[in-house]
């Protein structure tokens, strides 16, 4: 039991010495970037880039296995600050990019 107590004692003196680590959050900064535009769901791509202009990349439209009804092509743009994603043409979403490699947030998909 003493030796418990002590094991205890010496790990908590250990944390309390350690210095203080932030993590800067996905959702943490997205929400400090709300008065961010960001393309609208139904928007068309061309509206999307008649808005935004050219983005960095376009991602080529992946889509399921034979139904193209129940598995529509998407397809993915990324800008500097976000990246949009196409149900055939027209946006279904838009979400923000992580910041840094170090920001949590969802992991990229490969």
């Amino acid at each position: 039991m003493k030796a418990l107590t002590l094991s205890l004692a010496l790990t908590a003196g250990l944390l309390l010495q350690a210095p203080a680590q932030a993590d800067t959050l996905l959702v943490e900064r997205v929400q400090s970037e709300q008065g961010q535009a960001l393309p609208a769901r139904g928007q068309s791509m061309r509206q999307v880039e008649a808005t935004f202009g050219a983005p960095q990349h376009k991602h080529a439209p992946v889509a399921g296995p034979n139904d193209t009804k129940h598995n529509p092509p998407i397809t993915r743009w990324v800008y500097p600050n976000f990246s949009v994603y196409f149900e055939h043409s027209h946006v279904i979403d838009a979400v923000a990019n992580k910041a840094s490699p170090e920001e949590i947030g969802p992991k990229p998909v490969q």
